[in-house]
């Protein structure tokens, strides 16, 4: 259940890193181009009304173009100012502001277009300006002249504009990217919120201390919590059945198997034999049988306590070879299933290690990703051309004085019906056979 958990936090944190590092720098560069533009075009307005002041000012007699000593446009009488204008004839300058005193540049030359102004960015002295040009006739009763009017606009001041709203840009980005990243946590919080509460359900069924989801939930999840619940349910009954049908089924075989070992015919050695065989082999089939109904919601199950167990057992029945146990397992470490099938698969697979052992056997446990059982011998091991046959069942190998042949035959087909893995290999440690079980799970924290 920890996997749409991660996969929910990874989509999470990229939503967030895209609104911090994509988005908001979009913004930031949106803005600033659109306020730049505004910039520019204020700009242009501004000149053109500087123009039009000028033109209107404008005294044109015999004498030429006479401007007022002083004009009405504030900027152009001073001296320090950042705005300049100038008035050709003829690629001649007749008159120029206070404000172009200290100019010491030729304004670049524009064909003329009657009645309308070209507005463009310049460069003059490696300065940049913005330049206004306009050419107009000037006309009395007597005579006519044309004149071209030019104003300029150094762009350093729309550079200073520029940074400081870059730098108040800033600052409230930063602040909007810290109050979108909080609410952005806020919300995925609360909105994840009900998804742990179903974790938490969902990890409770597994351990067995409630059978059903009861939490109230969003309506999109309603649909969900009706649907595990009706599995569970569904899981129930058929347990149930399987139950009842494998209880009849061992009462049913257990009389006839009775007779049949107390009748005459059970003297003789070999129909005793085949008696066992079959009582073990019917044994064999009910557990296959409970196996395939286990539930689907398997229970977590501690394994230290179970391998305590059975060892603690296998001292007893083995006391004679005085067997040494190694054994390694975490305090922690679980099997996701049946605490009865998890002793079934130990109780075989370490009882076949103490019957081909010389004296000592290894059993360590790896919990991860993937639950690693590993239990090794110092016996004579398992021919590699042996190691297929000994998992079906009715295989005995020579190295073994009892049994018959169907122990690892039911490790098989539990360790298959948990869809896990068992391998036999030889033990570079101890010399003898090495077994090997592997059941990958989701990491749970």
């Amino acid at each position: 259940m920890v996997a749409p958990q991660i996969s929910l936090k990874i989509r999470q944190g990229f939503i967030l890193v895209f609104v911090l590092l994509v988005a908001l720098p979009i913004l930031f560069y949106s803005i600033g181009t659109a306020y730049y533009a505004s910039l520019v075009d204020a700009t242009e307005k501004n000149l053109e009304a500087h123009l039009y002041s000028l033109i209107s000012e404008v005294d044109f007699t015999e004498r030429g173009i006479i401007m007022p000593s002083t004009i009405l446009t504030p900027e152009l009488n001073n001296l320090n100012s950042d705005t300049y204008a100038m008035i050709y004839r003829d690629d001649v300058p007749i008159w120029y502001s206070e404000s172009a005193v200290n100019v010491n540049f030729t304004p670049e030359y524009i064909e003329p277009k009657a009645g309308a102004a070209d507005f463009r960015r310049v460069e003059y002295n490696n300065t940049s300006y913005w330049q206004l040009s306009l050419t107009v006739i000037l006309n009395n009763i007597d005579q006519s002249e044309q004149a071209r009017f030019i104003l300029l606009k150094r762009n350093d001041a729309l550079v200073k504009l520029m940074d400081g709203f870059k730098q108040t840009l800033v600052d409230w980005m930063f602040i909007m990217g810290i109050a979108i990243a909080g609410l952005m946590a806020i919300g995925f919080i609360w909105s994840a919120r009900p998804l742990q509460r179903l974790d938490k359900e969902i990890k409770a069924i597994e351990s067995g201390d409630i059978q059903e989801i009861k939490g109230l939930y969003p309506v999109e999840l309603q649909t969900i919590k009706a649907d595990l619940n009706l599995l569970l349910e569904s899981q129930q009954r058929q347990k149930e059945r399987y139950r009842a049908s494998l209880s009849d089924l061992a009462h049913a075989l257990k009389t006839p198997l009775a007779v049949l070992k107390s009748s005459p015919l059970a003297n003789d050695a070999d129909a005793q034999e085949q008696l066992d065989r079959i009582n073990v082999m019917i044994e064999h089939q009910l557990k296959r049988a409970a196996t395939g109904a286990s539930d689907t919601w398997k229970k977590q199950t501690v394994i230290k306590p179970v391998l305590d167990s059975i060892l603690s057992a296998m001292g007893k029945v083995y006391r004679d070879k005085d067997i040494i146990f190694d054994c390694k397992v975490g305090k922690k470490d679980y099997f996701l299933g049946d605490k009865t099938d998890l002793m079934e698969l130990l109780g075989n697979l370490i009882d076949n290690a103490c019957k081909a052992c010389r004296s000592q056997v290894t059993i360590k446990v790896a919990q991860g990703k993937t639950l690693c059982i590993s239990i090794s011998d110092d016996g004579p091991g398992v021919p590699q051309d042996k190691r297929e046959s000994l998992l079906t069942r009715g295989t005995r190998l020579d190295t073994y004085e009892s049994g018959h042949g169907v122990g690892m035959a039911i490790v098989s087909d539990l360790v298959k019906s948990y869809r896990g893995l068992l391998t036999i290999s030889k033990s570079e440690q101890l010399g003898g056979a090495k077994f090997m079980l592997e059941f990958n799970y989701h990491e749970k924290k």
